[in-house]
């Protein structure tokens, strides 16, 4: 497989420096693997960190900015990062308000994240976890107990980080962060497997006219496998999945994702037919998304997510933003 890369041991190392180098509004610690705000921490804001393993950009990194995450710990490829990250992580960030961990659930992260906040517990400082669960293909994976965390990630760090900014107090913050994970539901679909810089060929053999229903960011098997079909169909099993686990109705936040080797011409397609079914539904989507935000290196494919909104949801998503991948209101 051809890569953009030097060493595939320095992939993660090398790409920091490139973040650090390409966004001036953010401070990387390259060694410690650490992104986070310019400027540290504002007294009385309630900090928000998240992180997980690289190769998913530009989650989580691309998200550490105003009106959304104040720190992000990268692990090396496909792999949870340590508590001492995080736990630095969540120093570097507190203002004397507390600290939200927005986590992914994969079993990695959160006993990692778990640790670190435990320990920042033992240094006076109030952490509240946060797990993000969304996936309705598979109740438990490979790397999961329960539903994996995916899209969802992206609505809650944006709609909590407008919170935070609000200066308003911890409890709140991470109500509003599970309620959006409670409104949340994703479902991916691979047409291609993805490939490590490490190892040099796909985590997972599928055939040219075979694709993964299902499928997780890591790879993880999904519901079944079953012959490629239309951009259409596909769009209908997965909404059928995500619809029979929550209904849709009202006003609707809808993601269409990259997995990474897609071209933004097909995810179109694809929002094209999410805006027939949900329409068929009687619902409507008021708010939109479609591109690379939670990638699985170069895998091709597409993740849905869906979230039902309310009117102060949606104000907080409206509410300026000011990321490398995504920025509004400013």
């Amino acid at each position: 497989m051809k890569k953009l890369i030097n060493k595939p041991e320095d992939v993660t190392t090398e790409a920091l420096r490139g973040v650090a180098a390409a966004h001036s509004s953010l401070v990387v610690d390259v060694d410690n693997k650490i992104i986070s705000r310019a400027g540290g921490a504002r007294k009385g804001k309630v900090g928000l960190v998240s992180g997980g393993g690289s190769g998913h950009e530009p989650l989580h990194g691309g998200f550490v900015g105003y009106g959304m995450l104040d720190a992000a710990c990268p692990g090396e490829v496909f792999t949870s990062p340590v508590p001492d990250q995080m736990l630095a992580a969540t120093k570097l960030v507190d203002g004397g308000a507390g600290v939200l961990h927005i986590v992914k659930n994969y079993t990695g992260d959160v006993l990692n994240f778990q640790m670190a906040a435990e320990l920042a517990a033992d240094d006076d400082i109030e952490v509240t976890p946060v797990v993000v669960n969304d996936d309705v293909a598979v109740q438990d994976s490979l790397y999961t107990a329960g539903r994996r965390g995916t899209g969802a990630t992206v609505f809650v760090e944006k709609i909590a980080g407008a919170l935070a900014e609000q200066d308003k107090e911890l409890k709140k913050v991470a109500d509003v962060a599970r309620e959006v994970n409670e409104r949340s539901r994703s479902f991916g679909v691979a047409l291609t497997a993805c490939t490590t810089p490490g190892s040099g060929q796909p985590g997972f053999e599928l055939p040219d006219d075979e694709i993964e229903l299902g499928v997780g960011i890591h790879g993880e098997p999904g519901r079944e496998r079953g012959k490629h079909r239309t951009a259409a169909k596909i769009v209908d099993f997965s909404l059928d999945a995500i619809h029979s686990d929550m209904p849709l109705s009202g006003d609707l936040a809808v993601l269409v994702n990259g997995m990474g080797g897609t071209p933004l011409i097909e995810l179109y397609v694809v929002f094209n037919e999410v805006n027939r079914v949900v329409k068929g539904l009687g619902a409507r989507i008021t708010r939109s998304l479609v591109g690379n935000y939670i990638t699985a290196l170069d895998m091709t494919g597409v993740s849905i997510t869906v979230v039902r909104l309310t009117p102060d949801l949606t104000k907080l998503w409206d509410a300026p933003v000011e990321t490398p991948a995504l920025r509004w209101g400013r």
